[in-house]
């Protein structure tokens, strides 16, 4: 699959040295015209893809199916297509390493308009995560607002912004 991006957080200086963990995840792209399928978070006040980690032993197309029903209740994905990975080097949380790699599998699909029931972990519950279709456009916008106006944003919106945008490019008419 072909990289689209590489980032690295600019509170890192080096990689050099350092002990990183490495994360496996995926991101779906569902699109009906310019309707995409999201993730509205209250918290962060953000849009963003539907996806996840994968589960050691989990081959990535069933963690993004799993993650795709688990976070939207998406139902009949189908037609799965790679559409790239971005890969992304920022600090990490827990004491045991400095950093994680995460490595995100971007792939296109389609899903029946309807969405089925959600089963979310209590932190996305916590963080007020809704799953609905959006104009792409009006989603890349309310992003680059939250970006520049919110102290809010979380480490992924740069990602989302830039991910969204390709989209738009690459996969609308």
């Amino acid at each position: 699959m072909k990289l689209l991006k590489s980032s690295i957080h600019p509170n890192i200086d080096t990689l050099d040295g350092k002990s990183i963990f490495k994360r496996l995840s995926t991101r779906a792209i569902a699109l009906k015209g310019e309707e995409i399928l999201l993730l509205h978070t209250k918290r962060y006040e953000d849009y963003s893809f539907p996806g996840g980690g994968v589960n050691p032993g989990e081959n990535i197309l069933d963690a993004l199916t799993r993650e795709l029903n688990e976070e939207t209740g998406a139902q009949n994905i189908r037609d799965i297509k790679p559409f790239g990975i971005y890969e992304e080097h920022r600090p990490w949380y827990k004491p045991e390493y400095d950093l994680v790699h995460m490595i995100s599998y971007c792939y296109s699909c389609s899903v029946d308009s309807a969405l089925g029931q959600t089963n979310y972990e209590q932190y996305e519950v916590d963080n007020g995560m809704k799953p609905l279709w959006i104009n792409i456009f009006e989603a890349i916008e309310h992003n680059e607002k939250t970006l520049h106006s919110s102290d809010k944003k979380g480490l992924s919106l740069e990602r989302e912004i830039f991910l969204l945008k390709l989209v738009a490019e690459k996969l609308l008419p």
